[in-house]
């Protein structure tokens, strides 16, 4: 077993609007020991507001767009319901607008307020910025491959989990086995390299890494067929 921290952002965007939400109302307290001025405080506020109205406009359109296909499907093909149209549901008080980037800019301030020179790990328990630290089986953990080819290139996509890296080999079909081809930090990777003139199957396997170690057992051995 091995001791991982989870990253502090929330993947889904409700869990991003309520750091958003949590953080408009715990950072002012922390302002002045933080060195963020007022301007930054507001930039935060007024992210999360718009934001959050996204989200709640993005439902009722959402819930709009469900009624009307219904309705539709009822108009054209027949069955039981009203011929009246739906009534279209009012979207949100609208808030006013933030440049483009909400997150980017989320992340530039969390990686300011921890090189703060007065940051401590209870602000950032404070503020939801610190990610949990789990314990992990790295003895049987095993990544899933799966690729897809575009315009000819193979495109490696995997599952990044709680391992730090990917170490991905190929074998492309000249006799010299399975060689290394790149380390991977990111979940979607294509193989550049120069495909053969004439059809051929190339294939790939990979590990996880962990501190800049191997951990766990190799994949399964992904055929893909190339060139020609």
């Amino acid at each position: 077993m091995a001791k991982t921290k989870t990253y502090y952002m929330p993947k889904d965007d409700a869990g991003k609007a309520a750091l958003l939400d949590h953080l408009a109302k715990h950072l002012p307290a922390h302002a002045a020991t933080l060195g963020l001025t007022e301007a930054d405080i507001n930039e935060v506020k007024a992210d999360a507001e718009a934001f959050r109205y996204t989200l709640s406009a993005l439902d009722t359109v959402q819930s709009n767009g469900k009624r009307w296909t219904a309705f539709k499907n009822l108009q054209r093909d027949g069955g039981t319901g009203g011929t009246a149209y739906p009534n279209v549901s009012n979207l949100p008080a609208p808030v006013p607008a933030v440049p483009l980037g909400i997150v980017p800019r989320l992340s530039n301030l969390v990686a300011r307020i921890k090189a703060a020179r007065n940051y401590t790990e209870a602000i950032g328990q404070d503020l939801n910025i610190v990610g949990t630290v789990q314990l992990m089986d790295i003895d049987d953990i095993k990544p899933i491959i799966e690729i897809i080819v575009r315009a000819g290139r193979p495109i490696i996509q995997w599952s990044k989990g709680d391992a730090d890296a990917l170490e991905i080999w190929v074998d492309r079909n000249d006799d010299r086995g399975f060689g290394l081809f790149t380390i991977a930090n990111s979940p979607r990777i294509t193989d550049t390299t120069p495909l053969p003139a004439t059809p051929i199957h190339w294939k790939y396997k990979a590990i996880y890494r962990l501190k800049d170690a191997q951990i766990g057992n190799w994949s399964e051995v992904t055929p893909v067929a190339v060139g020609g």
